[in-house]
C-alpha cells in the first residue's frame, strides 16, 4: 500500500518510484495494459496473522535508548535462526540424515568428500541404485514380491 501511495505522489527522489514509472511507462507505450492494485497480503494466513499480532504487541513496550551497531545485530540474529534452525532439526524423529549431520548448516555436501566417504553416506541413510533407480528411470516404486507393499 504504502508503494501505490508513492507512486500515486510520483515521489521521484525514490529509486524504486522512479524505476517503476520508467518500465510502466515503457510498458504502457509498447500496448501493454498494467493494473497496478493493493493486495492485503497478511489477511487470514495463520503465519502472517501471528507476525501482526506480534508487531503489535510490540509496539506497547517501551524504547531503549541502546544503540546497536549492526555489525552485532546481524551474528546475533543470525545465531539466533541457527539455534532454532537446530531445535527443529534435533525434533525431527527419524530422520537418516541427522545420524550423519548431527548440527544444522555446517555440512558441505561433497565439497570436500571422498568417493568413499560419500557412498558411505548414501549407504547409511539407504540411498543406493537398487533402492532409488526408479526415480531416475521415472517409474514407479517397485513392490515386495512376497508382500505387495511399496518398496521405502
Amino acid at each position: 500500500m504504502s508503494c501505490l501511495s508513492a507512486l500515486n505522489r510520483f515521489k521521484l527522489a525514490t529509486d524504486f518510484v522512479r524505476n517503476i514509472i520508467k518500465d510502466y511507462t515503457h510498458l504502457s507505450n509498447s500496448g501493454k495494459t498494467i493494473i497496478l492494485c493493493w493486495i492485503p497480503s497478511h489477511v487470514n494466513i495463520r503465519g502472517n496473522e501471528m507476525a501482526d499480532t506480534a508487531t503489535i504487541s510490540a509496539l506497547s513496550l517501551p524504547i531503549t535508548n541502546m544503540k546497536l551497531p549492526a555489525g552485532e545485530l546481524f551474528p546475533s540474529v543470525s545465531k539466533f535462526c541457527m539455534d532454532e534452525w537446530q531445535d527443529i532439526w534435533d525434533c525431527c524423529e527419524g530422520n537418516k540424515l541427522h545420524s550423519i549431520y548431527p548440527t544444522v548448516g555446517i555440512a558441505e555436501h561433497g565439497k570436500n568428500m571422498s568417493r568413499y566417504e560419500s557412498v558411505l553416506s548414501k549407504l547409511r541413510i539407504g540411498h543406493s541404485r537398487l533402492t532409488h533407480s526408479h526415480i531416475m528411470c521415472g517409474d514407479d516404486p517397485p513392490t515386495c514380491e512376497c508382500c505387495g507393499l511399496l518398496f521405502q
